[in-house]
């Protein structure tokens, strides 16, 4: 069949267990990377992209698989917000290399696909599940490292500033619960992006207890007193 027909095997080498596909011609990313999983879904810097929150065209596609459920996160402490989050940030090493992109499987919490959206893939046909922009955001909050650093995070949230409802985002943040006040980051973000106060109030209401971080092993850092958050210096 592959040799008489268009027929074609698509081998995803991912360390973990590579991955057979089998399509019909050329294979399209987001389409190739959706048919891994169907529950799937395309989050972080993937998102921001597809939702036009950036004028970069990222090389790695993330593609997020959630796990079962799990117990959650124990008390929080300043010495053990600050001993977490100084050192290095733990990264997915499930990729596979696919023409010229990277796609990276992340196992995220589970979430119960919490903002998950279906939308028309890029130059193809087919359906693909995207996070909102609501969740965009929030995810790239909690780890900027996926989505391409501090700078590009804050780039998104300028991007959506008239786009968001951020009354969905913080009915979210409350929804999925985290233990690590990153609803301070999130704040942060949006105050710099230049948020209408009545927004930023949406915020507010989440507890202020401790100082946070906003990216993880940051070193030369100063302290916005607004959120509490510990930020690299002259961001």
């Amino acid at each position: 069949m592959e040799e008489d027909t268009p027929l074609r095997e698509v081998r995803l080498e991912f360390p973990n267990r590579p991955v057979i596909r089998y399509s019909w011609g050329d294979s399209l990313p987001f389409e190739l990377a959706q048919s891994i999983n169907p529950e799937g879904y395309f989050s972080h810097y993937t998102a921001v992209h597809l939702h036009g929150l950036t004028q970069q065209v990222p090389k790695v596609i993330y593609f997020n698989i959630e796990q079962s459920v799990r117990p959650g996160g124990g008390t929080l402490t300043q010495e053990g917000i600050k001993r977490a989050l100084q050192g290095r940030c733990r990264t997915s090493s499930n990729v596979a290399t696919y023409q010229d992109r990277t796609i990276c499987q992340l196992n995220g919490g589970n979430t119960d696909h919490l903002g998950v959206e279906a939308q028309v893939a890029p130059e193809g046909a087919s359906q693909i599940r995207v996070t909102s922009i609501e969740r965009t955001l929030i995810d790239a909050a909690v780890r900027p490292i996926y989505t391409g650093g501090v700078h590009q995070v804050l780039g998104a949230f300028v991007a959506a500033k008239e786009r968001v409802s951020v009354n969905k985002l913080a009915a979210m943040l409350t929804k999925l619960g985290y233990t690590y006040p990153y609803h301070q980051a999130i704040g942060f973000y949006m105050q710099r992006a230049d948020y209408r106060e009545s927004q930023l109030a949406l915020l507010r209401k989440f507890p202020i207890k401790f100082d946070f971080y906003l990216d993880y092993a940051l070193k030369d850092t100063e302290r916005d007193s607004t959120w509490r958050m510990i930020i690299p210096k002259g961001f």
